[in-house]
């Protein structure tokens, strides 16, 4: 197990063609080429339109502030806490934000399965994904039952071995987040059919 550890504010803040909010990009694989997958943090400052990703399934959490409506064929209102929603990136939908800015994290997946699932405190975590990762709102403690990791708040923590142990995370508060979940679940496993991009 090689894990890569990626602090969101050490990671460029690029401003959105829109001028609606800015995106860190924290990891993209391949990381040259086209990717199959690709994890960012979103800032939504104004109402305005995501960009459109034909041929990529999205995962969207809110992370903190009130939360967006996403103007979906069946408009969806997301907060934080919620389940993270997916939905085709084709769609490009329109998004309105609730009671000011937002903080949100993506997942987009093209030629692969995706997977984002917010944390449940101290649970283990069973999965047989290709690869797999924990971002972090909180400051906590990564396990896999025979090591630990101390991370901080903003953290992307990711793995590309495959690997069935049982992951945990610990927020080091155990009192319930006020802005939501005090971590998500990522995982992607890359489409390995004839014809696909490796």
């Amino acid at each position: 197990m090689t894990l890569q550890i990626i602090h969101a504010q050490e990671c460029a803040p690029q401003p959105w063609r829109n001028g609606g909010g800015q995106t860190r990009e924290l990891l993209v694989w391949p990381p040259a080429g086209d990717w199959q997958l690709r994890i960012s943090r979103a800032d939504i400052a104004a109402d305005g339109p995501f960009s459109a990703f034909p041929g990529v399934k999205r995962w969207f959490a809110v992370l903190q502030g009130a939360g967006v409506t996403l103007a979906l064929p069946v408009p969806q209102t997301l907060r934080a806490g919620d389940a993270p929603l997916e939905f085709d990136g084709a769609a490009a939908p329109d998004c309105r934000l609730l009671d000011g800015p937002t903080q949100d994290l993506n997942l987009m997946a093209r030629q692969g399965h995706g997977f984002m699932q917010a944390v449940v405190a101290g649970q283990p975590w069973h999965s047989l994904l290709a690869m797999r990762g924990l971002y972090s709102t909180d400051a906590g403690t990564w396990s896999d039952g025979s090591s630990q990791v101390q991370i901080s708040a903003h953290t992307l923590l990711w793995d590309v071995s495959p690997d069935t142990a049982p992951w945990t995370f610990t927020p080091d508060t155990w009192a319930e987040p006020t802005h939501g979940a005090p971590a998500y679940w990522l995982g992607f496993t890359p489409d390995t059919s004839e014809g696909s991009t490796p």
